[in-house]
């Protein structure tokens, strides 16, 4: 079976640059990577923090970048107008299910509850089989080993079908992870819903 090419990859990261140095270093080598193997940049379109951050070193890199916001957020100013295209919509689920659509695999780095909320929303569309698309989690700093405890408890108490590795792909490291994307292969899913049904 031939590996998968991903065109595009969607990243969910927060709008600020958090505690440690480590996040916003690792945000630019992400997007610099992506740009150098011809993978644009999909996120939520933000000019300031990681997001900011992670696209203004793709473009740095010749890359692309397509950010997508609600035009309530875009109006308060946090928009990136320089990035390749700012794609507005009118709701933050508008913005959640276009940058899922554009996707061609899925990447959480450290951030709050909105890259939370924005995770597990595209975590469980692969559960109930809304798309077989990787998602991987980019860890800096063991940011996220809390986390991976209590997915753990999830699936040791069976409120989880599966294991969080049969699921996700995780590392430390921006190339590693992107090849263990390229290699991870979809648990078999029932579907349960169609994508116009989420």
């Amino acid at each position: 079976m031939s590996q998968p090419t991903f065109s595009r990859i969607a990243v969910y990261c927060a709008s600020n640059d958090g505690a440690h140095p480590g996040f916003v270093a690792t945000a630019r080598a992400l997007g610099t990577l992506l740009a150098e193997r011809g993978v644009t940049v999909v996120y939520g379109g933000g000019r300031t923090g990681l997001m900011g951050a992670l696209a203004d070193s793709a473009l740095a890199a010749g890359g692309d970048v397509i950010g997508v916001m609600p035009h309530g957020l875009v109006q308060r100013e946090v928009a990136h107008h320089g990035i390749s295209s700012l794609q507005i919509v009118d709701s933050m689920h508008d913005r959640k299910a276009r940058i899922a659509e554009m996707a061609d695999a899925f990447i959480m780095m450290p951030g709050g509850i909105g890259t939370l909320e924005e995770f597990f929303e595209t975590w469980t569309w692969a559960q109930l089989g809304v798309h077989q698309k990787p998602v991987g989690v980019l860890d800096v700093q063991g940011f996220w080993d809390p986390l991976f405890t209590m997915l753990d408890r999830l699936e040791q108490a069976q409120f989880l079908r599966g294991t969080p590795r049969d699921w996700l792909v995780r590392s430390d490291d921006p190339a590693l992870l992107l090849a263990q994307l390229h290699a991870f292969t979809p648990p078999h899913v029932r579907r349960w819903l169609r994508p116009g049904e989420t």
